[in-house]
């Protein structure tokens, strides 16, 4: 999981930048204060360059319910791509 904190983009580039060039499977946990979210995630989406198929996940990382949703998606995305991408067996 990539947790995004929208004033800050440019400081996730390097672990976007890793898990792409791994071929990890991840999902890009933006960051809300108080349920607040400045960004829809289409602006999220194109600002970070992330192609479709990466899931964008709502999340307050504060929250030990939200982490947990969060991670979930990411687990269910791998699982996902287990299926979905033949020969990905990961590492």
């Amino acid at each position: 999981m990539v947790l995004v904190d929208t004033r800050r983009l440019a400081d996730c580039f390097p672990a976007i930048d890793y898990f792409e060039e791994a071929g990890l499977p991840f999902v890009v946990g933006i960051n809300g204060w108080d349920g607040h979210y400045p960004h829809v995630d289409d602006e999220v989406r194109e600002a970070l360059t992330l192609a479709p198929h990466i899931p964008l996940v709502r999340t307050d990382a504060r929250s030990r319910d939200s982490v947990k949703s969060t991670l979930i998606a990411l687990v269910e995305h791998a699982l996902t791509m287990r299926v979905a991408v033949p020969g990905w067996g990961g590492r």
